[in-house]
């Protein structure tokens, strides 16, 4: 059975669907004919992200919970096939970072960084493609980094770097087992991208310099250059994709 596309009524669930890429995405999604669901744990953001789409009119889902939380996902994943009875598309997008030196860094800061960075996606893409599996169609896009594949760094970031390389090959590993049932699970390899996550970095002039150096197309990351990308994946123009990561870059990796 092929996925529905734009239009047909897709349910899309967007973890860290309150700000950033996660936003984007949702606004993505919706443009590309997809009821949204946001799964994100900062009830204020959540609830202003939730009012914007109310007040345009638009069906949408919003549930409060941490992703790294099982069982939480396991019934915030239930609420929604309880409302809609499908889940079509999983985004798995929420991710924190802890950027100290590894000698610096602590384990509960490590243990922390690979909860939301890759337990959660196991979680979460777990507990979706039940659905999926059940109707025999869906796709998964999962937000790794182009640090996921390169130890370039500009600066340390371990458990980041280590937890979206895992994230990559989750993706293929899941892209193999689940292909028979009709789901395709890909990944995007974002660059910096101006979000909360990396506005800290980006105060600093010499850092941004940098980067910019390293970034052949001399520009960092909007959130909407990344979401367009995952919506591609997780849409039929992408049908025959899977396994995939598609670096969202500015040419970072092509060095």
């Amino acid at each position: 059975m092929a996925m529905p596309d734009a239009g047909d009524g897709r349910v899309a669930i967007v973890t860290g669907g309150a700000k950033g890429i996660g936003l984007a995405t949702v606004e993505a999604l919706v443009a590309d004919g997809a009821r949204p669901v946001l799964f994100d744990r900062d009830e204020a953001a959540l609830a202003a992200a939730s009012r914007q789409l109310a007040a345009r009119g638009i069906e949408h889902g919003a549930e409060q919970l941490d992703v790294s939380d099982e069982s939480a996902v396991e019934a915030a994943v239930a609420r929604v096939l309880a409302r809609w009875g499908r889940v079509d598309v999983l985004v798995n997008n929420a991710g924190i970072g802890r950027r100290h030196p590894t000698l610096e860094l602590t384990a509960a800061d490590w243990q922390a960084v690979v909860d939301v960075n890759l337990t959660a996606v196991f979680f979460c893409a777990r507990a979706a493609a039940r659905p999926m599996i059940a109707r025999g169609a869906g796709a998964i896009v999962n937000v790794a980094s182009m640090m996921g594949l390169s130890g370039g760094g500009l600066y340390p970031n371990l458990s980041y770097h280590a937890t979206k390389g895992a994230v990559v090959n989750l993706t293929r590993a899941l892209a193999v087992e689940w292909a028979g049932h009709g789901i395709r699970v890909n990944a995007v390899a974002p660059t910096w991208v101006r979000t909360d996550l990396t506005q800290g970095l980006f105060r600093d002039e010499a850092l941004m310099a940098r980067m910019l150096d390293v970034t052949p197309m001399r520009r960092l990351a909007e959130p909407a250059d990344v979401a367009n990308a995952i919506v591609f994946l997780a849409s039929e123009r992408a049908g025959m994709i899977t396994g995939h990561t598609l670096p969202v870059d500015g040419g970072f990796l092509a060095q």
